[in-house]
């Protein structure tokens, strides 16, 4: 462990409650600076959506944002641009956590998964993320997604597999869990409902229950944070306050226990809006003019 990350280790079980706003915001920047583990790339920027076509300079400009910062991106599909994101940021340094996105078309979910083997197999990933949610869903069947992890597995070297989903389908769906070499968890109090000022212990609940799920195996928060603005969902309040305290509880409990954790996410993106209702545009570290939101 560097002095760095002792200093940072050592802020465990400061009063978060007794600090202002400010000085949630500089102790927000010293964890930051200090290097997180991972986060999750945000690739749109303005009205930009999931189909447009994204240019290399803008996937160059947001890696170098985001390279002081942490050691490890992930990403969401092995096609097209998303493709162009783990080949450049694996040229700057990166470790990569890598998606391929699959859904109920079959045609996309075979070109996704060829797309991964083909990243796997020129060295590009560190970790293989065989679909997304696609269980929680219900886009495709167990045994179907089953199929398409094995068939990963069959097609790369030593790249550990897993797939990405809540918590708690690793706990239900022994299965998959089984299949998997490597356990991607998501991990969102907010999404759950669950106050502020009880999500970082209802987080170590959710990790718990991924952990006890794994039968030995690494698990890895794949997805965790906190809105800054939106609409309530039951007991969550996002707010700016909340979304520091969020950052900096996650980061100091991951650290002193050595979890490896995406955080979600690096950019803001209006697209999201759509699918997440007024929340889903303010999940990043930055805003979605790229400044830093602390």
């Amino acid at each position: 462990m560097s002095l760095r990350d002792e200093k940072i280790k050592s802020l465990l079980g400061t009063n978060l409650d007794d600090l202002s706003e400010e000085e949630l915001k500089k102790l927000c920047n010293k964890i930051l600076t200090s290097k997180i583990h991972g986060i999750c790339f945000s690739l749109y920027e303005g009205t930009q959506q999931p189909g447009d076509i994204v240019s290399d300079d803008q996937i160059i400009r947001r890696l170098q944002i985001l390279k002081p910062y942490t050691s490890s991106i992930r990403t969401f599909s092995s096609l097209d641009e998303h493709a162009r994101i783990v080949e450049i940021a694996k040229d700057m340094g990166f470790q990569t956590l890598v998606g391929a996105w699959l859904s109920d078309d079959m045609q996309s979910n075979d070109k996704e998964i060829e797309g991964l083997i083909k990243l796997a197999n020129n060295n590009l990933v560190d970790v293989a993320a065989v679909g997304n949610e696609v269980i929680y869903r219900k886009e495709l069947e167990e045994n179907q997604l089953i199929s398409y992890i094995n068939y990963v597995k069959e097609n790369i070297g030593n790249t550990p597999v897993g797939y990405v989903d809540a918590y708690y389908e690793f706990r239900d769906r022994p299965n998959i869990t089984d299949a998997c070499d490597v356990i991607l968890a998501n991990c969102y109090p907010f999404w759950e409902g669950c106050a502020a000022e009880y999500s970082l212990l209802y987080m170590k609940d959710m990790y718990n229950e991924a952990i006890k799920a794994s039968n030995g195996k690494k698990v890895i928060i794949t997805e965790t944070g906190w809105p800054s603005k939106g609409s309530d969902l039951w007991g969550a309040h996002p707010s700016y306050t909340n979304y520091l305290k969020y950052f900096i509880n996650a980061q100091l409990w991951s650290k002193d226990q050595g979890i490896d954790m995406f955080y979600f996410s690096s950019f803001d993106e209006s697209w999201k809006v759509e699918a997440e209702g007024d929340v889903g545009a303010y999940w990043g570290l930055w805003d979605k003019d790229e400044v830093i939101k602390f």
